[in-house]
């Protein structure tokens, strides 16, 4: 059984949904610190004209430094769905899959969510049904799973697996080559591979293509036979 572990983003770019993809078993990994204007509550899509912006959750601040991902509370006095769907609205011009869009995010927004963890969940359970692989996500915090002490930042995946069963390989993206130390996951017996995507630009309607965006903005120009084309050229190193 393949595992892939990452904490929870926020409609996060094509990488990460392609682990969800290729790994049979995939955790939101939501009890270490949270840090605020990373991937967790935001991402990045097209602006109107040229570049791109934000598209952001409202979160409550939160008093000390030590809040856990699976604390951070959404501030829902705010109208954060109605903003970011207007922040949006522009792509119903040129993009041809805009209404299949709009659609994904009303279903996930039928719900109310209080924290940013299962507003992170939901959206990608949906994103993975709309593209044809239904995935029941797993929340670490919720999992009681016991696991041995972590003495280094690249063990927790690695006493995460260990703690499960059947679990035969271990996969994290590519950006993480220089964090883990692989010896300590091939004398476990968990072999541990980098997923390398091969990341191709598609058509934006635009001279500058703007790479790295949210699965929302590949969702809106592509269908879903093209995307799945995308999820699967990665190679593993």
């Amino acid at each position: 059984m393949t595992v892939g572990i990452m904490q929870p983003y926020f409609m996060p770019y094509i990488g990460y949904i392609s682990l969800i993809k290729h790994t049979d078993r995939f955790i939101l990994f939501d009890t270490v610190q949270f840090i605020r204007h990373g991937w967790i509550e935001r991402n990045r899509m097209l602006k109107q004209n040229d570049g791109w912006q934000y598209v952001q959750v409202p979160l409550i601040k939160e008093d000390g430094r030590e809040t856990s991902i699976q604390n951070v509370r959404i501030n829902n006095v705010e109208p954060w769905k109605k903003k970011m769907l207007s922040q949006i609205q522009h792509y119903k011009k040129v993009a041809p899959h805009y209404y299949g869009v709009i659609r994904l995010l009303n279903e996930v927004f039928e719900q109310e969510y209080e924290d940013i963890t299962s507003l992170n969940k939901a959206s990608l359970e949906t994103i993975c049904r709309y593209l044809g692989f239904p995935r029941e996500l797993e929340v670490f915090s919720k999992m009681n799973l016991q696991i041995d002490p972590v003495k280094a930042p690249d063990e927790w995946a690695l006493n995460i697996c260990k703690a499960l069963p059947d679990v035969t390989h271990y996969i994290n993206p590519i950006g993480g080559t220089e964090f883990f130390d692989r010896s300590k996951y091939e004398k476990a017996g968990i072999p541990i591979s980098f997923q390398q995507m091969e990341i191709a630009a598609y058509d934006q309607k635009r001279p500058v293509f703007e790479p790295g965006l949210s699965i929302l903005d590949v969702m809106m120009w592509n269908d879903r036979e093209d995307i799945n084309a995308m999820l699967d050229k990665y190679k593993l190193v």
